[in-house]
């Protein structure tokens, strides 16, 4: 079983390569607050990791992939990206502590958990990769459930290693940052939600169009 549990949380290390929204949603709150909050965000997201995990073991990932409910779940998801970014794009523009240079956001652990957890778990599609990864695996290497188990649990801890890692790094540098810079880099994140969760909008509608 250790050496399942190496070769999950190896292919968690691999896929943390392909960085996304919620990396520099958590690098923003690292920089913003402080690294505890960085921390409680890099939770957050393993938790949400972990259930999306279980999930896919138990098989809910092949429910996802009806049309219907596919289609709900990405819209639906698409929509929370899109606001994600809306609020915080208005925080900045509206004065928000961020905007003020001298000020850095005040520390908040539960917002911090808890924003980062809604947002990682607005993608419940993640199922259906996990599901398709596992599934991959169970072929492959002929995995048991138990076995698949294993597997995503080192999965999961790849997630809390690599992320938790980037937070560490981050704050060791924070200092030197000067916090006029967190107002763009506050912009910034908020732009990429809103683009990202536009982009996989246009893409659901194109697609179902097709179909």
């Amino acid at each position: 079983m250790i050496s399942i549990f190496i070769s999950g949380f190896l292919t968690g290390l691999l896929l943390q390569i392909a960085i996304g929204p919620v990396f520099f949603f958590i690098l923003n709150i690292a920089l913003q607050k402080t690294i505890i909050d960085g921390l409680f965000a890099v939770i957050a997201v393993t938790i949400a990791d972990y259930l999306f995990i279980a999930l896919a073991v138990l098989g809910v990932g092949k429910l996802l992939e009806k049309p219907k409910i596919k289609l709900g779940l990405g819209i639906t998801s698409s929509v929370v990206l899109m606001l994600f970014g809306i609020i915080m794009i208005v925080s900045v523009s509206q004065g928000s502590p961020v905007s003020n240079p001298n000020e850095p956001l005040e520390s908040n652990y539960a917002a911090s958990f808890i924003s980062t957890f809604l947002l990682t778990i607005s993608s419940p599609l993640t199922i259906v990769f996990w599901t398709g990864l596992f599934a991959a695996r169970a072929i492959e290497k002929g995995y048991t459930q138990q076995q698949l188990l294993f597997f995503g649990m080192g999965a999961g801890v790849a997630t809390f290693v690599f992320l938790g890692a980037s937070v560490a790094l981050l704050a060791s540098i924070s200092a030197s940052i000067p916090l006029a810079l967190l107002r763009i880099l506050n912009t910034g994140v908020g732009v990429l939600l809103l683009v990202y969760g536009i982009i996989r909008l246009y893409r659901i509608v194109v697609n179902t169009l097709r179909d």
